[in-house]
C-alpha cells in the first residue's frame, strides 16, 4: 500500500496507484461479501429469488414489448 502523505519518507504521491490500490481493496471486498452470502442458507435463497425476479421481470418486457 502507500504511504500516508504525513509520513516524511514519502516522496511522491500518485494518484492512480491509490485508485487502483482502493478499487482492488473494494474488488476483495465485494467477492468476500459474494462468497459469505451464498455460503448463508437464506442468502442464498434471497439471491436466488432476486434473480430469478428480474429474470422473470426481463423476459415480461421482452415479451409484452417486443413480441405483442
Amino acid at each position: 500500500m502507500l504511504k500516508p502523505p504525513d509520513d516524511p519518507t514519502s516522496t511522491e504521491d500518485w494518484k492512480g496507484l491509490r485508485e487502483l490500490d482502493r478499487a482492488i481493496a473494494e474488488d476483495r471486498l465485494t467477492a468476500y461479501t459474494w462468497k459469505k452470502t451464498w455460503a448463508d442458507p437464506w442468502g442464498r435463497i434471497k439471491l436466488i429469488a432476486i434473480f430469478v425476479g428480474l429474470t422473470a421481470f426481463a423476459a415480461f418486457v421482452v415479451i409484452n414489448d417486443l413480441i405483442l
